[in-house]
């Protein structure tokens, strides 16, 4: 495969049918409909939260009040904890006890970068975001396309090589990073770009996060993902969008409640169930409306939204 690979000249090798890795194609018995109450676990992703100016400590009380089983912290939140005088593994006791875990956080690094200079601190920065996270009990963490959001230019199996070495780091540090699919860029803003970059990383860990509203604002569409082993994804980003305004001035502040929006959700939750994913839907939405309301009811309202939507798909 040519290290110029194009987005076309991928697009048309998978839908042509020549890619057959197993991380693609699901086998049959793992694309058997689940009929179980609760298919998925849920997630509380605290940017949703943002707006209320909380500290990371409110948020996880929030969090289990309103009954979710993980949460997803940014690491900058962990990092003005620690320089309030907090310690990192107390603060990961505090989660547990509240019955939540740390399936994946965010975090934002240039491992993807063209400059020498620039990936080798990127990698610096998510050495030690990735041991904040594995202080805390933390499994994953995100690995955007930060600081090559204005470049389409990068080949994919460059970005292969580069998300293997950011890969083989989380081996030493027990924290696995996610390749996330962001719609507005122009490095990684398509699902199809983000297995590519999996795939061929040749990494047993390698996985991507995906998130409705992303995988719309990047045209992807919901389809493709009856083309990946629900092994490849851990966490998804919940969340809709309106019908309005248009998908190429869209952005993350009109994110809404699950349900709430145009999203063909419940096709695409029987085809996440489908592929075999069980993982987290986590809440992820930049909305300024809801940060004027109160957190609690958001966090709760946000969960309720999820599982009635879920719901729906299993009928």
């Amino acid at each position: 495969m040519s290290e110029n690979l194009t987005r076309r000249t991928f697009l048309t090798a998978t839908t042509g049918g020549g890619l057959t890795l197993p991380f693609v194609v699901a086998k049959a018995e793992e694309r058997k409909d689940n009929k179980s109450a609760d298919p998925f676990r849920y997630g509380l992703n605290t940017a949703t939260l943002m707006g209320q100016k909380l500290s990371i400590v409110e948020e996880i009380e929030i969090a289990g009040r309103a009954g979710y089983q993980a949460i997803e912290p940014w690491v900058r939140e962990l990092d003005q904890y620690v320089k309030s005088g907090g310690n990192l593994k107390d603060l990961g006791k505090r989660i547990a006890d509240r019955g939540l875990v740390v399936e994946s956080a965010i975090d934002f690094f240039d491992w993807i970068v063209d400059d020498d200079t620039k990936r080798k601190k990127g990698l610096e920065n998510a050495r030690r975001g990735m041991d904040m996270v594995k202080q805390i009990g933390g499994k994953r963490i995100a690995a955007p396309p930060a600081g090559a959001t204005d470049r389409a230019d990068i080949p994919l199996l460059t970005a292969a090589q580069r998300y293997q070495a950011l890969l083989d780091l989380g081996d030493q540090i027990g924290v696995v990073p996610q390749v996330e699919v962001w719609g507005f860029s122009k490095t990684l803003s398509r699902l199809g770009e983000a297995a590519l970059v999996s795939i061929e990383s040749g990494h047993k860990d390698a996985c991507i996060l995906a998130d409705v509203y992303h995988l719309y604002k990047g045209g992807s569409g919901f389809t493709g993902i009856k083309l990946l082993n629900g092994s490849a994804l851990h966490v998804l980003h919940m969340n809709d969008y309106p019908s309005d305004p248009p998908r190429a001035a869209i952005s993350d502040k009109h994110r809404v409640y699950p349900g709430e929006g145009v999203a063909p959700l419940k096709s695409f939750l029987r085809d996440l169930r489908g592929i075999g994913f069980h993982g987290v839907l986590s809440l992820e939405l930049f909305n300024p409306e809801y940060w004027q309301r109160d957190a609690l009811a958001v966090a709760r309202t946000g969960l309720e939204k999820m599982k009635a939507v879920v719901a729906s798909s299993l009928e």
